[in-house]
């Protein structure tokens, strides 16, 4: 069981048509986040079908896929990954998680769907009963990936009802220049929302005014339309 043994199978699913709406989706032209990378047209049902019958492929090989140029090989490794932390000791949880964060960091993990597949389930998850200065260390960084991973890791404390480093970091990123973050900010202050409405409502009402318009819309998305119109109009 290799790395080459899932290129393989992922190989036969291929689809032309869909690689190419795929280059677009994800932003891969001159200039965009995702300039450059390769696709080649994989359903992500198909790779999570794959991801499964390889799930106890050695770390090794996992990281043999997510350093391959080809965007379906590095999702199905992180699927993998995300696989083996879930059923793993303390041990392999630790080092799956260390593995996915110096993978952001080199520059493997790069596209939304890369870190939202994952950085809850790994990132999110290990720090749930330890010190979570990495996330303010990510938040603080100058790559959009490993900021996008420190406000979606908080994903996995919102279901624990812990909302503070979300509404922290939130605060940090506050300002950011890209949309990415923007809608990522605002899709877990939604889900603050979902489960402590005056929560992010308090958040809002001191932060709204400055929110990107991005981030806002999506905070908000789930409020009566009354309420909804009130923050957009400046009036709450």
């Amino acid at each position: 069981m290799t790395h080459k043994s899932v290129e393989n199978e992922l190989k036969e699913l291929i689809d032309d048509n869909r690689a190419d709406a795929a280059r677009w989706f994800f932003k891969t032209g001159p200039g965009e986040y995702g300039e450059g990378d390769e696709f080649i047209g994989i359903t992500v049902p198909n790779q999570r079908k794959v991801a499964k019958k390889y799930k106890d492929l050695g770390l090794g090989e996992i990281q043999k896929l997510l350093g391959s140029s080809i965007h379906e090989h590095r999702l199905t490794g992180i699927f993998i990954m995300t696989y083996q932390f879930e059923r793993g000791d303390e041990h392999k949880k630790k080092t799956i998680y260390n593995m996915y964060l110096k993978n952001v960091a080199k520059g493997n993990i790069n596209n939304w769907d890369l870190v939202d597949s994952a950085a809850h389930k790994i990132v999110g998850s290990y720090l749930i009963d330890k010190p979570r200065d990495i996330l303010y260390e990510l938040a603080e960084s100058d790559s959009l990936w490993e900021q996008r991973v420190a406000i979606i890791a908080t994903a996995w404390f919102i279901k624990e009802d812990q909302f503070g480093d979300t509404l922290l970091i939130s605060e940090k990123l506050l300002n950011h220049e890209h949309d990415l973050i923007h809608k990522a900010v605002g899709w877990m202050l939604r889900e603050v929302g979902k489960r402590d409405a005056p929560t992010e409502q308090e958040f809002l009402d001191k932060h709204y005014k400055q929110m990107p318009r991005t981030m806002l819309r999506y905070a908000i998305e789930k409020f009566p339309e009354k309420t909804r119109q009130q923050y957009l109009k400046g009036t709450k």
